[in-house]
């Protein structure tokens, strides 16, 4: 029990009379009114005992050996030795919080941030009355807010934010008078903002985003004349913005994104909020224009109005000098007239904007040649969807550190400018959809880390310049829908090994299809259909193995399917229609488990058509125009295949007088043999069927890890354990998920993942065999997910290896920097993959090291997709339509900073947490490491130290491996520096994880550079 507080009574004899009464009714008083030194020690001890895990051991300095002021994390006052501070934030603790809290009842700060605490927020923190911060955000708290929280009314500033917290916000804390900071950021709250928060005259900071907050923003919130922040993106807010909140002139940030808010801006907006910073109004329902005042505004950086329903034309931006985003995509701005874009060249003296986003809109005209005088800053022009027609301008090359250029889907015509070749930095460059004409131009070859090349449905013509071969970045080109012709050079085909992405469909290239093409090794769609290519399909695109897209058709391609196409397991559709290909359907396309269409019509194919596979549904296979195929299954209303028939009788009847004969001469033993044989013969012609199907029950699952013992347990996640089994009588070793459907989400979570890896196959994500939902023995609800198992553990066992209970370990294991680098490819292409190349986008969200997998050969898995979201609009990189309604937490340290200021979900969040992952691989050293204090992290120490001073802080263990190393080439009398320089490796590597892991999510790489830059550094290490 807490400490009960007692009022002063008049009178022994009612004190005593006070104390017999709880007394009866069971309740222990420890102290009386306000404690002494021994309450706060023993209250300290009760906080301690509800942590269950302390990985940093701080709990181990709280021992009677020294004074309980001087615990870690322990601050007291200096006249009464009172404790006044609690700070343990980001200290990796799991467990609760004691309600003995309460009893510190001189306790001014409690700082429980960035932990793993759970359940419920003790109603005891209620009665500390000189509290004036508490932080419990970044957690996994659970329940209500509580609301006698209102008796800390010296309370100033009160975060909560990033838990799981439940139900309303109590309307008893508005009583709060003192209350500067408030908030409660991505939990699942939901109700109404209470019109009493406006009464709060001393609150600055106001932040409600992610949660399921419905109704109004009241009026009331104009009476907050110090707010400088308040943020409530991503609820369900709707109405209209009240007319007094426009007024206060303290605003810094106003951000309400993603909600159903309606209304129009007012025409003096950039009057009234003359200091706003950060405007963020997108995905709502805001109609009208764009006031003219706004360039009034004079402080304005980010301006956010995208996935409206605005009009108009966009005023004089002239003044806004400090603007960093504009992003005005996706409304109805402009009216397909000349002077549409004639806001543009107000941006001119806007030194710093480095996104200009402006895409889907009706915007006319042409584009102005005042676009070459925009700052050298600007990263992103995005000018899609819209009615510019006309030349792109010369001067375009004047924006010599443009990142991303996209100009598809408009009225552009002329010639492709030279002058693009001037953007050395262009990672991203689709002018797709436009009436350009002409050649591609050969100075695009000067784009020499260009990863995204989109130039179909265009009217070009000629071959594809030979300068295209330096682009060695490249993952998707898409020449499709032109008049190209010509032979496809072998220079050009030898682009490069990272490519993806190649359509070449509906042009007009002829000639036989290069050898070369086998050397896209990491190739996933082809796309030469609807050309003139003849001659045979080269056997080397069997070393494209992971290829999932392959369309051939309607060419001239002539000869048999080549047999290394069986290394092509990983195909989803394969289209050879309309060619001229002969001989038998081979019989390995009925074993390619993942290929969902199979078009060979309209060819010269004979024979047995199989039954297996894809060919047994005649919806996802055509075979129609080939007059010689028999067989197959009888939807197909193919004639018998007679001459085959004939020729197993005679293979049969062969053996038959085999066998016969050498009853005679050779005895029983050689007759055994033969009829061996011939079973081995019925099987390879696909008379014994191989099911390998796990088929899995509650029970099964309960033997397989006897009956889900610790002995089998091999790791605890966010929502349940998983276990080690062996099922079918010991034929598949198994990792096996089991929800703790208690742990709130946890269903959301198999929902989710089911989900998500229902969709996706990659050699680099973790194998889900099947799944079990059914009831246990008690009548309880079971959920589980059965994996492949991957026998190397995780990779945070082998980053930070410690000793399991009674396990002696005489050296830990640790991985070299190959090894590292390898898994980090592995987990980069994965990436790459869920967020490029699903047919829908995936965001993964919790990216750490304990969810990537090793296998026996040491190749990375990323696994976990518990928190994973589609973003279903892929012209975006969010989504407000999510496949899952659990929050976003991810895991402290690994969590990208916008997702606590509010942003949507992205691929960019993924790509923060990768490169903290990458830092954290290749330095050693955990994001949530005790030395990262005071405002310092891995990132900024680590982008602190490069280059010089990358000894200081990369792994010890790479370090002494190097020294190793030249050791061994000491004594074969070889450079010890060899062909490279292993600092300078590091140095690489760790750059790209500060250049993955920045704060602002644009300027993050992007991760198909990732890929193509570790696959450098591999090769130089090589």
């Amino acid at each position: 029990m807490g400490l009960l507080q007692l009022s002063a009574a008049p009178s022994s004899s009612f004190s005593m009379h006070a104390f017999i009464l709880l007394w009866c009714l069971g309740i222990f008083v420890t102290s009386v009114v306000s404690g002494n030194n021994e309450t706060d020690r023993l209250a300290l001890l009760e906080f301690k005992a509800k942590i269950i895990h302390d990985p940093l051991r701080v709990m181990s300095s709280w021992n009677d050996s020294i004074h309980f002021c001087q615990w870690q994390g322990v601050t007291c006052g200096r006249r009464h030795q009172r404790v006044t501070v609690l700070n343990l934030q980001s200290l990796e603790l799991v467990g609760s919080i004691s309600p003995y809290v309460g009893n510190l009842s001189f306790l001014r700060n409690l700082s429980l941030q960035n932990n793993t605490l759970h359940k419920e927020i003790p109603p005891e923190i209620g009665r500390l009355t000189r509290l004036q911060v508490l932080e419990l955000q970044n957690n996994t708290i659970q329940g209500e807010i509580p609301s006698n929280l209102s008796g800390c009314n010296n309370l100033v500033a009160l975060h909560v934010g990033r838990n799981q917290l439940v139900g309303e916000i109590p309307t008893t804390l508005t009583s709060l008078t003192k209350l500067q900071l408030f908030s409660i950021n991505r939990n699942n709250l939901a109700g109404t903002l209470s019109p009493f928060f406006g009464n709060l005259s001393f609150l600055e900071f106001f932040s409600a985003y992610y949660n399921n907050l419905a109704g109004t923003i009241p009026n009331s919130f104009g009476q907050l004349m110090k707010l400088s922040k308040i943020s409530v993106q991503v609820n369900r807010i709707s109405g209209t913005i009240p007319c007094s909140m426009y007024n206060l002139s303290s605003l810094l940030t106003f951000a309400v994104s993603e909600n159903q808010i309606q209304g129009s801006l007012p025409f003096d907006i950039g009057i009234t909020l003359p200091n706003i910073e950060v405007f963020i109004f997108s995905d709502n329902q805001f109609t009208g224009s764009i006031p003219v005042s706004i360039s009034n505004a004079t402080n304005l950086a980010r301006f956010e109005m995208d996935n409206n329903k605005l009009s108009g034309k966009v005023p004089s931006l002239e003044k806004l000098n400090r603007l960093t985003f504009l992003s005005l995509s996706l409304n109805h701005l402009g009216s397909g007239e000349t002077d549409d874009l004639s806001f543009l060249c107000s941006l001119t003296n806007t030194t710093f904007l480095f996104s200009l986003l402006i895409d889907g809109n009706n915007f006319g005209g042409k584009l102005p040649k005042c676009i070459g005088n925009f700052s050298t800053t600007l990263t992103q022009l995005v000018l899609a969807n819209n009615k510019i027609y006309g030349k792109i301008p010369t001067e375009l090359g004047n924006l010599i550190n443009s990142e991303r250029l996209e100009m598809q889907q408009n009225k552009f015509s002329s010639n492709i400018p030279h002058e693009i070749g001037k953007l050395h930095k262009l990672q991203v460059l689709t002018l797709n959809t436009n009436n350009f004409y002409g050649n591609i131009p050969s100075s695009i070859g000067n784009l020499t880390i260009l990863i995204q090349l989109e130039l179909h449905e265009n009217n070009l013509q000629g071959n594809i310049p030979l300068s295209l071969s330096k682009c060695q970045n490249l993952f998707t080109l898409n020449l499709a829908n032109n008049n190209l012709n010509g032979l496809i050079s072998s220079q050009v085909i030898r682009l490069s090994f990272s490519l993806v992405f190649l359509n070449l469909a509906a042009n007009q290239f002829t000639g036989v299809l290069p050898m070369e093409i086998g050397n896209f090794l990491n190739l996933e769609q082809l796309d030469i259909s609807k050309n003139m290519f003849f001659g045979k399909i080269p056997a080397s695109l069997g070393s494209c193995i992971k290829l999932e897209y392959l369309y051939m058709g309607k060419n001239l391609f002539q000869g048999i399917i080549p047999p290394s196409l069986e290394s092509l397991k990983g195909l989803q559709i394969l289209d050879l229609s309309e060619n001229n290909l002969s001989g038998e359907i081979p019989k390995f396309l009925e074993v390619f488990v993942y290929l969902q269409f199979l078009n060979l019509s309209y060819n010269h194919f004979e024979g047995e058509v199989p039954t297996s596979g894809v060919f047994k549904n005649v919806s996802e296979t055509s075979i129609e125009g080939n007059g010689k195929l028999c067989g197959g299954i009888p939807k197909f209303q193919l004639p018998k295949c007679k001459y085959l028939n004939s020729k197993k009788r005679k293979m049969a009847l062969t053996l038959k007088i085999i066998i016969s004969t050498a009853s005679g001469l050779f005895g029983v033993t050689l007759i055994l043999l033969l009829l061996f044989l011939y079973s081995l013969l019925k099987k390879r012609n696909g008379s014994t069927s191989n099911d390998s199907n796990l088929n899995v029950s509650y029970q099964s699952l309960l033997n397989a890890t006897n009956g889900f013992s610790s002995t089998n347990l091999i790791g605890v996640g966010s929502f349940g354990s998983v276990y080690k089994g062996i099922l079918d009588q010991g034929r598949h070793t198994v990792a096996i998920k089991v929800l703790n459907l208690l742990r709130h989400g946890a269903s959301k979570s198999f929902v989710a993942e089911c989900e998500i890896l229902r969709n996706i196959r990659h050699r680099n994500l973790v194998k889900v065999l099947t799944i079990c939902s059914s009831i246990d023995y008690q009548g309880c609800d079971f959920k589980a997910l059965v994996y492949e198992f991957l026998g190397n553990g995780n990779l945070d066992e082998w980053l930070h290896p410690t000793p399991r209970t009674n396990e002696v370990v005489e050296e830990p294991r640790k991985l070299s920097l190959l090894q590292r680098l390898n898994i980090a490819i592995d987990v980069a292409s994965a990436l790459d993959y869920l967020h490029h190349h699903c047919q829908t986008p995936i965001v993964h969200c919790d990216l750490k090291p304990s969810n990537i997998l090793l296998n026996d050969e040491m190749v990375g898995h990323v696994g976990d997709f518990g928190l994973a979201k589609f973003l279903h609009d892929a012209t975006q990189d969010c989504s407000t339509n999510q496949s899952s309604s659990i929050g976003i937490r991810g895991t402290i340290g690994y969590t990208p900073p916008e997702y606590g200021m509010g942003n949507e979900v992205s691929i960019y969040g993924d790509v923060y947490s990768y490169g903290i992952l990458l830092l954290e691989m290749f330095t050693g050293k955990r994001p949530t490491d005790s030395i990262y204090q005071d405002n310092l992290n891995l990132h900024d120490s680590v982008k602190a130290a490069l280059p010089e001073h990358i000894i200081d802080i990369v792994d010890p263990f790479l370090l002494w491996e190097r020294q190793e190393e030249e050791t061994r080439n000491d004594t074969r009398n070889e450079d010890p520096n060899g062909s490279f320089n292993i600092q300078e490796c590091l140095i690489s590597i760790l750059e790209i994880g500060v250049a993955c892991s920045t704060q602002y999510p644009r300027e993050r790489m992007n991760i198909n550079v990732v890929v193509v830059e570790l696959h450098k550094i591999r090769q130089d290490i090589l």
